[in-house]
C-alpha cells in the first residue's frame, strides 16, 4: 500500500475518518441507551461497551485539547493560566464536596473523598494544558 502524499486526498481520509468515528460512536451509544433502558444504569455499565466509549471520550477530550492550544491566536502566560484554573478547581471541588456532605446518608468523609476525587480529576487535564502552553511558547520563542 502507498503512502498518499496529495494533502486534498490526506484531508479527505481524515473526513472519512471522523464521520466513521461519528457513525461508530452512535452505535455504541445505540447499544448502550437500550442496554439503560432494558438493564437500567448497572446494567449498562456493567457492558463493555462502556469502558470502550468512557476511554475513547477522554483521549478524544485530550487529543482536543491539544489541537485547542495550537489554535489559541494570543499567548496565555501558562503560570497565571495554571494558577487560576487551580483556584477555581479548589474551589469547584471544596463547594461539591460540602453539598455532598450535607446530603442524607453521606458524612464529612464521604464529602472529602468525593472532592479529593474531583480535584484530581481535574488536576490532570489542568496540568496537560499547562504542559502544552510552556511548549507551545518554547517553540515561539525559539523561533
Amino acid at each position: 500500500m502507498k503512502k498518499i502524499k496529495d494533502e486534498r486526498l490526506v484531508l479527505q481520509n481524515l473526513k472519512n475518518i471522523r464521520i466513521a468515528f461519528i457513525i461508530q460512536t452512535l452505535g455504541i451509544l445505540g447499544i448502550l441507551g437500550y442496554d439503560l433502558v432494558t438493564k437500567g444504569l448497572d446494567g449498562m455499565r456493567e457492558n463493555p461497551l462502556w469502558l470502550v466509549f468512557m476511554i475513547t471520550t477522554v483521549v478524544s477530550a485530550y487529543l482536543s485539547m491539544s489541537i485547542s492550544v495550537d489554535h489559541e491566536e494570543n499567548y496565555k502566560s501558562p503560570k497565571r493560566t495554571l494558577s487560576m484554573s487551580l483556584i477555581i478547581l479548589i474551589i469547584i471541588s471544596i463547594v461539591v464536596g460540602f453539598f455532598v456532605s450535607l446530603t442524607d446518608g453521606f458524612t464529612i468523609t464521604d464529602g472529602g473523598l468525593i472532592g479529593g476525587i474531583l480535584f484530581v480529576c481535574g488536576l490532570l487535564p489542568t496540568i496537560y494544558i499547562y504542559y502544552l502552553r510552556t511548549k507551545q511558547q518554547d517553540e515561539h520563542f525559539d523561533e
